[in-house]
């Protein structure tokens, strides 16, 4: 009689003879299936889903179903919002082009989608059959900026697949939104699908896993899991966000990331560069840019100056707007530079003279400022002034604080006597502490609380909140003015008074503005509508409710109605027997910096003039300038012709 253990290896065998047996059917049939669809071309009509958040997934998407078509291959594009996972056993052919989003999510539109996915393959009941009947390919956009999250729904997307019997296409692609190389990942992994589907190598992928020495090969084997390939120097670097679309044309070649002798890439790459210029900026060197303001032409014309001239008395049309770092440690939804500039957490790139960045600024925007001659209401007097600027607002773009050589930068503009006003986005304390005198320091404080401020700065920093509150802190430490920046965003943050003014006594800034976000128009990086922009009554009423909450410390000092801006000065410091000290004199400030002695925020203070004053009738707008408003012709709507 056989022995106990000899029947339990012999059942063993069988049952592993019939597994083996039972999955070379399902192989067979599988290959057979495919080899159906093959022959059958209206039945190969699949479908291209895009999971996407800005948009940028989406474009590809659009990209991929325009190539296909042109090679004969019929797909769908489909937004996963508006499809039934149900329907997915259903489909023969499915391509995924999935973003990743904050914690390593999916978007909202296709967090359906994933997660019937997720709990299909985790479901005992559902089994690894239910999509053996579908080949898929996933393309994920990401950024290495998250750290392990790099691609993460992507990755998952076709795990879960091949764990409910899908046959992979060809392995995962994966394009970095910050690296200036995603359109070459993706026509690369592109080429890779088409070859697939019209040459017919995942059938003879199929015939291998069954015949190949009589063994069944795991379809793991040949997914890609070699992350580690990735470019060694990534470093933390990200250059470009939510390019997809914009790139110039590649039919000459791959654009390359340019780098130098020691390693270090340009942070403009040839594709932000094309981007940024066609949005009107003036590339300076290598990570550094310049462009001229709306209300710089305006004051030219004499048509009026921005909030800055009604609340601290600088020369509109004189005033240079440029940045020495194009890169940000922030996505934030109201950008409105539609988040085509560089993004990263320290200085990887390489690095320009402060004296070039400043020579080349001025040069580029006076180039700028002679193209304004001949333009109707420019007067020879004005033009004239216009070339000699006197001002810099360091907050073109970018986090301006990033640049190793800010305090150089500081330096070269003030020995010109230009004026500075640098606006950090709150994100590196330390960078604050170490910062020389400059005219006034800016922190944005777009958000009251962590949640919010995660959802509409969209940072890089894991530590982001500990990194704002630090920074605001730092604020205390500083002589000269400081301001906190408000942006009200209707229904993200405007609610949080109580919030916001939890936060005044943490950096006890000198004034504090408060702006309406600016709509920039409809953009497949941003969210916004119209609806998001608060009135300038709303402003006010925002204004004078955090007023009354200091309790007298802070009021309402001035008021620039068509930029929609208030701005809250300290009763103690600026104002003084009841009238305002909100202007600068510019002189004294020079002087005083060059003195090389310490001074503070009230030793170049000047007077408010009355127009500027909160409550005005002028509402900030100087009287010396001719208010100009446009004539809007409303057509009538055709009438509807009854036969």
């Amino acid at each position: 009689m056989a022995s106990s253990s000899s029947i339990h290896a012999r059942l063993a065998l069988v049952a592993l003879l019939s597994a083996t047996t039972f999955y070379c059917i399902h192989k067979y049939r599988r290959l057979k299936r495919l080899k159906t669809l093959s022959l059958n071309p209206s039945s190969r009509r699949g479908k291209i889903f895009f999971i996407s958040q800005t948009g940028t997934s989406k474009s590809l998407a659009q990209r991929l179903h325009k190539l296909l078509e042109s090679n004969g291959i019929a797909f769908d594009l489909v937004d996963p919002a508006s499809y039934e996972p149900e329907d997915l056993p259903k489909e023969t052919l499915a391509i995924f082009v999935a973003s990743t989003w904050d914690g390593g999510k999916p978007p909202k539109d296709g967090e359906f989608l994933v997660d019937w996915l997720s709990e299909s393959a985790e479901d005992f009941r559902v089994g690894s059959l239910l999509l053996s009947c579908c080949r898929f390919g996933v393309f994920g956009v990401g950024s290495r900026a998250y750290g392990d999250e790099y691609n993460a729904v992507a990755k998952e997307l076709s795990r879960r697949m091949v764990g409910l019997g899908g046959a992979e296409m060809v392995p995962v692609g994966e394009g970095d939104v910050d690296d200036g190389e995603l359109d070459r990942a993706f026509n690369e992994w592109c080429d890779g699908v088409i070859r697939v589907l019209k040459g017919g190598s995942a059938q003879a992928r199929e015939a291998n896993e069954i015949t190949q020495n009589g063994v069944v090969e795991s379809e793991e084997e040949y997914i890609d899991t070699t992350d580690e390939e990735e470019e060694e120097d990534s470093n933390d670097i990200v250059d470009l966000e939510d390019i997809a679309g914009k790139a110039p044309s590649r039919k000459n070649g791959v654009v390359k990331v340019t780098k130098r002798g020691d390693g270090k890439k340009e942070m403009v790459t040839p594709v932000i560069r094309a981007s940024l210029t066609k949005q009107g900026y003036k590339i300076i060197g290598s990570h550094s840019g310049v462009k001229i303001c709306r209300w710089t032409k305006s004051q030219l014309r004499g048509r009026g100056g921005c909030y800055k001239h009604s609340f601290y008395g600088i020369e509109s049309h004189r005033c240079m707007e440029t940045t020495p770092s194009l890169a940000c440690a922030n996505k934030c939804v109201f950008c409105w530079r539609h988040h085509t500039n560089p993004v990263g957490k320290s200085w990887q790139w390489k690095m320009d003279d402060p004296k070039e960045i400043v020579k080349g600024a001025l040069d580029l925007h006076t180039k700028m400022i002679k193209q304004m001659k001949g333009v109707p209401g420019v007067t020879p007097e004005k033009l004239q002034e216009g070339l000699t600027p006197r001002h810099c607002a360091l907050s073109l773009v970018g986090e301006p604080i990033m640049y190793p050589e800010i305090n150089a930068l500081v330096d070269e503009l003030h020995g010109k006597r230009i004026s500075t006003f640098l606006v950090t986005n709150a994100q590196f304390p330390e960078k604050i502490l170490m910062m020389k005198p400059i005219t006034q320091l800016y922190v944005s404080v777009d958000a009251a609380t962590k949640e919010s401020l995660k959802a509409i700065d969209r940072p890089l920093f894991s530590d982001f909140w500990e990194r704002f509150i630090d920074s605001l802190k730092a604020l205390q430490e500083k002589q000269q003015r400081t301001v906190y920046r408000l942006t009200l965003v209707k229904g993200w943050n405007t609610e949080e008074l109580e919030a916001y003014f939890n936060l005044f006594n943490i950096g006890k800034p000198d004034f504090i503005e408060i702006k309406g976000v600016t709509y920039c128009g409809s953009s497949a990086t941003s969210k916004l509508t119209m609806e998001n922009v608060p009135w300038h009554a709303d402003v006010k009423a925002f204004s004078e409710a955090l007023s009354l909450k200091s309790n007298g410390e802070y009021e309402v000092a001035c008021e620039h109605a068509h930029s929609c801006c208030v701005l809250l000065g300290r009763t103690d410091k600026f104002k003084v027997d009841g009238k305002w000290f909100t202007w600068i004199d510019y002189e004294k400030f020079h002087d005083l910096v060059a003195s090389g002695e310490p001074f503070t925020s009230r030793d170049y203070m000047a007077e408010t003039p009355s127009w500027a004053v909160y409550g005005a009738e002028e509402g900030g707008f100087d009287p010396e300038q001719l208010r100009y408003k446009k004539e809007r012709h409303h057509h009538p709507k055709p009438q509807a012709v009854v036969a």
